[in-house]
C-alpha cells in the first residue's frame, strides 16, 4: 500500500490542480474515494483532501486498487456542471493497463453490453440482453515479456468497465484476481492507473486535461518486465 493511503502522505502531495472550483488530485492505490463500507475507520481520499480544501464535491470515482487523476468541485455550480459533462460523456478519461498476453490487435474497440454486480462475485459481466451498453477504445502501448501495456480510453463509464471487457477478450489486467488475472509479484496490486483526464472547466468553458505520472510501484513493474525484455535471446 502507498504511503498516502497509510496515511503518512500530506494532502497536499497529492493535488495536482486547485483553484476556487476543482481540485484535481492524484489518487494513490489503495486508498478508497470515499469512506470504505468494509473499513470505516480507514483514510480515504476525499476525507484527507477536506483536511485543506473543504468543501469538496465527489464528481466521479476510481476503484481503491486504481491509481491516478480524479477530479472533484469546489462549488455546487461547479458540481452540476462537471456531473452534466460526465453523464453526456463529453469528458475524455484514459487509463493504462498492463494486462495478459498479447493481443493480435494494435488497436480496437470493444462494444459489449454490461450488467453489474451480475454474478455471486459481485463481477460486472457481459450481458447482450440486460446489460447496458459500453465501449471502451484500446491501443496497444508497448509489447513486454507475457504482458502488454494497453491504453483504454472508455467512451461510456459503466462500473469496472475497462476490467470486464480487457477480461472477456482474454487479456485480464495483471492483478486483477477478481476478473482473472494473476499476481505480479513487483506491483502487489491490479495495474490499471487513470492517466490523464480532459474536461471543459466550470467556470471559464476552457478545455483543461490533467495527466497523472506512474506511481512506484506501477513503474517498478514495467521496468522489472523491460529488464527481461532486454535479456531474453534474439
Amino acid at each position: 500500500m502507498s504511503e498516502a493511503a497509510t496515511g503518512l502522505c500530506s494532502p497536499e502531495a497529492l493535488v495536482l490542480w486547485v483553484d476556487g472550483e476543482i481540485l484535481v488530485a492524484q489518487k494513490p492505490a489503495g486508498l478508497s474515494t470515499l469512506v470504505d463500507g468494509f473499513n470505516p475507520g480507514a483514510p480515504f481520499l476525499l476525507g484527507l483532501l477536506g483536511r485543506l480544501y473543504s468543501p469538496l464535491w465527489v464528481v466521479h470515482r476510481l476503484d481503491k486498487w486504481t491509481s491516478g487523476v480524479i477530479v472533484f468541485a469546489r462549488t455546487a455550480q461547479s458540481h452540476r456542471a462537471l456531473n452534466m459533462q460526465f453523464e453526456r460523456h463529453t469528458t475524455q478519461k484514459i487509463y493504462h493497463a498492463l494486462v495478459h498476453g498479447a493481443p493480435k490487435w494494435e488497436q480496437q474497440r470493444v462494444s459489449l453490453p454490461l450488467r453489474p454486480d451480475g454474478d455471486r462475485r459481485h463481477r460486472t459481466v457481459v450481458d447482450p440482453l440486460h446489460g447496458k451498453p459500453a465501449q471502451t477504445d484500446l491501443l496497444a502501448l508497448e509489447r513486454l515479456p507475457d504482458f502488454t501495456l494497453v491504453q483504454a480510453a472508455p467512451r461510456t463509464g459503466r462500473t469496472h468497465q475497462i476490467r470486464c471487457h480487457l477480461a472477456e477478450l482474454g487479456h485480464p489486467i495483471a492483478g486483477d484476481t477478481l476478473y482473472g488475472g494473476k499476481p505480479l509479484p513487483e506491483l502487489g496490486r491490479f495495474g490499471l492507473h487513470a492517466f490523464s483526464l480532459q474536461f471543459d472547466h466550470p467556470r471559464s468553458g476552457e478545455r483543461v486535461a490533467f495527466q497523472a505520472a506512474y506511481p512506484e510501484d506501477l513503474e517498478a513493474a514495467i521496468g522489472a518486465l523491460r529488464s527481461r525484455r532486454a535479456t531474453q535471446p534474439g
